[in-house]
């Protein structure tokens, strides 16, 4: 008997269910995706061609090459003493939000995936209310109670307020990938004797590495570009995070715009790597159940 083969499936075919697109279909696809790369990525080089230009020609020629090559723009930030402290300031403000968040979010997204008791969907309800209030609207209370707690001007003054305004949609994320898991995991490990505590720790995290990614990355990222809570909260220069660092290149009258752009382009470096390293798991976590649910 003569083995046949089967037919390639081309990838266009294989993710529309097996109907192949027209080619019309395909150009306008790739044209609004091209278009779509080029609203992210224009804006990224311009920015960092920016940083290598005198003030002059970035007056004059915004979105060219430089006219001449202006390394030591850069080369005067990253010496400098005040980026690092900056930088490392928000790493540990970052740092405590993600830690904070993901291992708070986790658990009562797993309490409410896995566990009914009784008002646990009015709780639920309470915690998603705060997706409907952006931190700008309770800068006022948020800065008298953080004062009434001793924590203005400390770095836990900026992190617990940032975990509070996260926990919303992280909890959403959590439960609806924790919902997705196989109930059959659940039931043999309590025939084998585990507990809720350690079906967790044992069984769900483990399984869950793509939404935990996908967490942490969004908390990080808010956290890392977060400017108004360190702005109102924060007075001393030494505990400046790199949003509030801009003001440093702000003068009275004019502000070194070309500095400012290298600044930026040296600090958004971090996102941008940790989002690329996790990047697969990010897809994973936001198809396996986030987005989905």
């Amino acid at each position: 008997m003569t083995d046949i083969a089967a037919p390639p499936i081309d990838a266009a075919t294989e993710h529309t269910g097996g109907r192949r697109l027209s080619v019309a279909t395909r150009t306008y696809l790739y044209v609004c995706l091209i278009v779509v790369a080029a609203l992210v990525i224009v804006p990224l080089v311009s920015t960092a061609l920016g940083g290598f230009k005198t003030l002059s020609d970035l007056r004059g020629n915004p979105f060219g090459l430089p006219l001449e090559w202006q390394w030591s723009n850069y080369g005067d930030i990253i010496t400098s003493q005040r980026y690092w402290l900056q930088m490392g300031n928000s790493l540990l403000i970052a740092a405590l939000t993600v830690f904070l968040t993901l291992t708070f979010a986790a658990m009562a997204a797993f309490c409410f995936a896995h566990i009914r008791f009784f008002g646990s969907d009015y709780l639920l309800n309470y915690f998603l209310t705060g997706l409907m209030f952006p931190a700008a609207t309770a800068i006022l209370p948020l800065y008298i109670r953080i004062r009434d707690l001793g924590l203005l001007d400390t770095y836990w003054g900026v992190v617990l307020p940032q975990v509070a305004f996260g926990l919303g949609m992280s909890i959403i994320l959590f439960r609806n990938y924790f919902r997705g898991l196989p109930v059959e995991l659940f039931d043999a490990a309590f025939v084998d004797g585990c507990g809720y505590f350690g079906f967790f720790w044992h069984v769900t995290l483990p399984l869950s590495r793509p939404i935990v990614a996908t967490v942490g990355i969004i908390s990080f990222v808010g956290s890392w570009n977060s400017y108004i809570l360190p702005l109102i909260l924060l007075n001393s220069e030494s505990r400046y995070p790199w949003p509030l660092g801009i003001m440093v290149y702000k003068g009275e009258f004019s502000t070194e715009w070309h500095l400012v752009l290298a600044f930026i382009t040296l600090t958004i470096l971090p996102t941008i790597i940790v989002f690329f390293l996790a990047q697969k798991h990010i897809i994973a976590g936001l198809t396996a159940g986030a987005v989905k649910s």
